[in-house]
C-alpha cells in the first residue's frame, strides 16, 4: 500500500556498508522501520542520509505491506526546516536524549494524531525559543498524557509523590515513593503549564536534576523494559 504521511525520525542504525534502518512516528501509521539501502554513499539520490538525523519532521511517500516488517520508502522532503535543533549544541544534546526517550515510549503500530501533533508542536517550540532550561522535563510529563499514564495532580499538596500509583500522598508505601523536599519540588511545579511558560520556572540546578530522575523513574515503572537513556549522563553535564 502507497502512503503519504508527516513523520517524525526517532532513531537510524547503519545496516552493511552504505544502508541504514530508520525508525519514524508516522501521523498515519504509527511506529514504522525503513529500509534505506545505499543512502550512506548516495550523493544524487531522493533520499538522502541528512534527512534522518533525531527528530526530524519530514513528509515522506512510502511502501507500507503492514505485516510487521521492515517498510520501504520512496520519496522524502522535509516537512519543517529546524534552524538550531541540530546546530545548537544544548539543543542537540535534548535531541539525542528526547529520541532516546521516545524510541523506548512509542512502540505501537496504529496511528495517533494528537500524539504526533503535540510531539511536532513541542519540537518546533524547541526550535523557536532559547529559553528552554526546563523543556526536557516539561516535555517528559506532558508525554505521559498521550502516553496514557499521567499522574494525577488533584492532591499535589500531600507531601509523598508515589510514582508507582501516579499519585500524591500522605504517607510513604513503597520504596519508590519520593519526599517532596524543597529539591524534589520541582515536580509539582510542571503541572498545567504550558511551553511558553517554561520561563517562568525558577528552578535551581538540583531541583531541575532531582525533577528529571523522579520523571525517568515513573518511565521506568510505567513502561516496560524501559531504561534511563544513555545520554542522560551527558545531559547532566551540560546543565550543570
Amino acid at each position: 500500500m502507497l502512503v503519504n504521511t508527516k513523520a517524525l525520525v526517532i532513531s537510524t542504525v547503519k545496516y552493511a556498508e552504505a544502508d541504514l534502518i530508520v525508525k519514524c512516528f508516522t501521523k498515519s501509521s504509527g511506529i514504522k522501520s525503513y529500509m534505506l539501502k545505499g543512502v550512506l554513499k548516495s550523493k544524487k539520490g531522493k533520499l538522502r542520509a541528512s534527512y534522518f538525523q533525531p527528530l526530524s519532521l519530514l513528509e515522506i511517500t512510502a511502501f507500507h505491506k503492514n505485516k510487521g516488517s521492515l517498510e520501504y520508502l520512496k520519496e522524502v522532503k522535509v516537512d519543517y526546516p529546524f534552524k538550531s535543533l541540530h546546530n545548537n549544541v544544548v539543543k542537540s544534546s535534548l535531541v539525542l536524549f528526547l529520541s532516546e526517550v521516545l524510541k523506548q515510549s512509542i512502540i505501537e503500530e496504529e496511528p495517533n494524531e494528537s500524539l504526533y501533533s503535540f510531539l511536532e508542536e513541542a519540537f518546533k517550540w524547541l526550535d523557536e525559543n532559547e529559553s528552554y532550561a526546563n523543556f526536557h522535563i516539561l516535555f517528559l510529563l506532558k508525554l505521559t498524557e498521550f502516553l496514557g499514564f499521567s499522574p494525577d495532580a488533584s492532591t499535589i499538596n500531600k507531601p509523598i509523590f508515589n510514582p508507582v500509583e501516579g499519585v500524591f500522598q500522605h504517607d510513604i508505601s513503597n520504596i519508590y515513593c519520593v519526599e517532596i523536599t524543597p529539591e524534589n519540588k520541582g515536580i509539582t511545579h510542571l503541572f498545567g503549564i504550558k511551553f511558553d511558560e517554561i520561563k517562568t520556572l525558577k528552578l535551581t540546578k538540583k531541583q531541575r536534576q532531582n525533577t528529571l530522575d523522579i520523571l525517568l523513574l515513573y518511565f521506568e515503572l510505567h513502561i516496560q523494559g524501559f531504561k534511563k537513556p544513555k545520554s542522560l549522563a551527558v545531559l547532566h553535564q551540560i546543565f550543570n
